[in-house]
């Protein structure tokens, strides 16, 4: 089980050290957020997920430029998700525009969340980009998870996409895998690349061939 209270007070730091001063309770923004990362649709994008990931922008900081920003868009780039619909970053990014200034950050800051929000869409960030590349090899961390880890990440994709029949699901996720193996890095961070590519490629590889069976 993701200890709950941790994530608040998670979420509590990242927004207190985000933010130009002084503002409202950061308690209900979490609140909000926690109980939309527990939707009953959810299978992979789940608490389980926000945890990893902002566990690996921890490991990460060192990169990025503005790491209390990179883990605020951490808790908004999933935050609206239905396996049915194509437009869950988009959506999830206007959450943050609305939510944030209301929560005391600024425009500027707001926007940067935004951006890396919306960035989690084709994990492709600029090479100067270093918040970008923060966040999309945290959240694409999950590719370079040992074998047992890996598997039940698919299977859990399987889950949330119940609804679609096998040979579409099968030729949707290979097209994914294809997507990401013709990447030039799959990582970005100095830490990334050296810690995650080959096995990420790896399991990927293995993955695409186990769907052409």
């Amino acid at each position: 089980m993701a200890d709950l209270d941790d994530l608040r007070d998670r979420f509590t730091r990242a927004l207190e050290s985000a933010r130009p001063g002084a503002g409202p309770d950061p308690a209900p923004y979490a609140d909000n957020l926690l109980v939309r990362w527990q939707e009953p649709q959810r299978r992979y994008h789940t608490v389980h997920h926000l945890t990893a990931v902002l566990d690996h922008v921890d490991v990460l900081e060192e990169y990025a430029d503005d790491p209390h920003l990179v883990r605020l868009a951490a808790w908004f780039h999933d935050a609206v998700y239905l396996p049915d619909r194509s437009e869950n970053e988009e959506r999830s990014a206007r959450l943050a525009e609305r939510a944030l200034p209301e929560a005391g950050l600024t425009q500027e800051g707001t926007a940067e969340v935004a951006r890396l929000v919306r960035l989690t869409t084709a994990h492709d960030p600029a090479d100067a980009d270093r918040n970008g590349q923060v966040l999309c090899d945290a959240d694409l961390a999950i590719l370079a998870a040992p074998p047992s880890a890996y598997a039940a990440y698919t299977a859990a994709v399987r889950e949330e996409y119940g609804f679609v029949p096998t040979d579409a699901f099968r030729e949707g996720r290979s097209a994914i895998l294809r997507q990401l193996l013709d990447l030039p890095r799959l990582f970005r961070t100095p830490y990334g690349e050296r810690e995650w590519e080959a096995t990420a490629r790896y399991n990927l590889t293995s993955e695409l061939e186990m769907l052409s069976l």
